[in-house]
């Protein structure tokens, strides 16, 4: 009886040290990995998010001033073929006034 008790100690020793290591060969290998992952992305040629975000919110920007300045021109140019004179400049706006 002694010794089957001894068995199951034993055998209950061995599983805990086999699972111990394969918990350490596991993050051994995702260590590894990670590191295979960071080179091979460190290899191509990709922004962080931040870059991205930061690029994306300029060019919306740039978007936004372009749409502005396309009804700007739309407006002078109608302007131009109702009138059929030039547009008058701030400066000469503001002789007209005094």
């Amino acid at each position: 009886m002694q010794s089957q008790n001894r068995f199951f100690d034993d055998l209950a020793r061995v599983a805990n040290g086999a699972v111990g290591a394969l918990s350490g060969v596991r993050s051994d290998i995702e260590a590894r990995f990670r590191d295979q992952l960071e080179r091979v992305l460190a290899g191509m040629d990709v922004v962080s998010r931040e870059e991205f975000e930061a690029v994306k919110a300029m060019a919306a920007k740039a978007r936004a001033e372009q749409e502005e300045l396309q009804r700007r021109v739309a407006a002078l140019e109608s302007q131009l073929a109702g009138d059929g004179k030039t547009p008058a400049t701030p400066r000469q706006r503001k002789a007209k006034t005094d």
